[in-house]
């Protein structure tokens, strides 16, 4: 709820014409209640649970395909899980990480901190430093693809499918590697 509010009003106001006391008056809350949930308000926006459900999808995907394809399918379906009932929250979220020179750092560590969960996901599959290198690679391109899909979504203003979108650009990326979307 408090992070709802937040980027309300970073959407309506800007990013740097919004305080953390104004969040908190927003939310009903005081600003210490914001930051005990949120340290920074880098957090306001940024903080989310995405690295959690991709490698849940992750774990789910058939160890013997491809492992850009299993990535690739688990980044596709958390999509499709996140944006199911999503009232404008994510595209608000993203089209702030992608305009704020404060964000976009910081956004850059969310994509370091989802590599790592997708390959903390393989679990027994990247126990070893070589194993683990490879799957960091391919977490690293497949993420690298979705980024280029999440921009392209979030400058049509979300008109577009972004399950089908990561798809397609997955697949034009490793082609026979990655189905092509529905």
């Amino acid at each position: 709820m408090i992070q709802k509010h937040a980027v309300r009003l970073f959407v309506a106001r800007g990013y740097d014409g919004t305080t953390v006391n104004d969040v908190a008056a927003a939310a009903g809350v005081s600003p210490m209640t914001v930051y005990r949930h949120f340290p920074t308000k880098e957090d306001l926006v940024l903080a989310d649970r995405n690295g959690a459900l991709v490698a849940e999808r992750l774990a789910a995907t058939p160890a013997g395909q491809p492992l850009v394809h299993r990535i690739g399918s688990a980044l596709v379906e958390s999509a499709r899980t996140l944006t199911v009932g999503d009232d404008g929250f994510l595209l608000a979220r993203l089209q702030l990480m992608i305009s704020t020179p404060a964000l976009r750092a910081r956004h850059l560590d969310n994509h370091h901190l989802l590599q790592q969960a997708i390959v903390d996901g393989l679990g027994d599959e990247a126990a070893d430093p070589d194993a683990a290198f490879r799957a960091g690679a391919a977490a690293a391109a497949c993420l690298a693809v979705m980024h280029t899909a999440l921009v392209r979504w979030a400058a049509d203003d979300g008109r577009a499918d972004l399950p089908a979108l990561i798809a397609t650009a997955l697949a034009a990326t490793f082609g026979a590697a990655h189905p092509r979307p529905d």
